[in-house]
């Protein structure tokens, strides 16, 4: 048998060691997401520290530390009513270390309202990974108007449409808002929007006799119920709201309007299909905790947990949803 060269043994040698390299190696998985699970998870929420989706957003990142066994952090970029957030996410590494937290406003509401002016395009720019959660929108009064339902306000504002017409939000281009023209479009109503800057403006307001109505977040309407400076009318779910259990809904009182804003957590396009399903396992494991659900419970907040596919579904949904009612509603950018 004719002796092997040395130098032919060398190579050999190194053949084999690259064959067994490519046996054991992950080669099956793309780059980004074997490197996925190295260094800190980042979550950007558009908003200040304080604000409900900041507040969601670190609930979250603590249990997703513990499932994930990594560093959660969350920064706040707060700017442009939530868009600020949204631009970063899309200009970072699709690699699965970096997330957005935000509300349905910056995905499905403000290429409506803010049409030809965003720089980031909600569809191709984000890979969705989990539905946190649904928020209620609700309508109240200040608690010295002779209205006890939806019908009542009715037959109240069209007895006196000069002084009665008017009802507020905590800002232009708001989901309550626009849920605002829906109503008003259903009832058959000219309700005049007040649009204040932000929600304690819009409470002292209402509190005040200032404004008729409310448009808002039901949660954050809550104070004032319970101080007995205000009473909510209905509430804009599929369902009642587990905060106000005893509030019917508009479909419960003959209007068929039904508005579930959520919360919900995004990647940056490109991200891995093996990273984004081992981010949502691990925020659905957090979602599912008994514990985790009663705290955002009390925050106003209906935990959900639906994945990706959902996600993106629901997105779609609420962009076909709100069209009609902004464009209704003569809203334009500055107003």
């Amino acid at each position: 048998m004719p002796r092997t060269h040395p130098l032919h043994r060398r190579a050999l040698l190194a053949l084999a060691a690259t064959a067994l390299a490519a046996l054991t190696a992950p080669a099956a998985l793309p780059a980004a997401a074997q490197q996925a699970g190295a260094g800190a998870i980042r979550i950007i929420v558009g908003y200040p520290a304080g604000a409900t989706s900041d507040a969601l957003a670190r609930v979250v990142g603590e249990g997703m530390a513990r499932q994930l066994g990594q560093t959660v952090i969350v920064e706040n970029k707060p700017g442009a009513g939530g868009r600020i957030g949204n631009e970063l996410v899309k200009a970072a590494a699709a690699d699965g270390n970096t997330l957005l937290m935000t509300p349905v406003a910056t995905m499905s509401i403000f290429p409506h309202s803010f049409a030809g002016q965003l720089r980031y395009d909600p569809f191709k720019d984000f890979a969705p990974v989990t539905h946190l959660s649904n928020f209620q929108i609700g309508l109240g009064v200040e608690s010295g108007a002779p209205v006890k339902n939806l019908r009542e306000f009715v037959a109240w504002v069209k007895a006196d449409p000069a002084k009665r017409n008017f009802y507020g939000s905590a800002a232009a281009g708001s989901i309550p808002h626009f849920f605002g023209v829906m109503f008003a479009r259903a009832a058959g109503l000219e309700l005049t929007h007040v649009p204040f800057k932000g929600t304690a403006d819009a409470m002292t307001a209402l509190a005040g006799g200032q404004i008729s109505a409310l448009s808002t977040v039901a949660a954050d309407i809550r104070a004032l119920v319970q101080g007995g400076k205000a009473r909510l009318l209905a509430v804009a779910g599929e369902q009642r709201s587990p905060a106000f259990p005893d509030v019917p809904t508009f479909r419960e009182q003959g209007f068929d309007l039904v508005a579930s804003p959520w919360y919900g957590m995004f990647a940056p396009a490109g991200t891995p299909a093996a990273a984004v399903q081992r981010l949502h396992t691990a925020i659905a494991a957090v979602l599912a905790d008994p514990a985790t659900r009663q705290r955002l419970v009390e925050m106003g907040l209906e935990p959900t947990g639906h994945g990706p596919a959902q996600l993106g579904e629901i997105m779609k949904a609420d962009f076909e949803r709100w069209g009609p009612p902004i464009r209704a509603s003569g809203f334009k950018p500055g107003q």
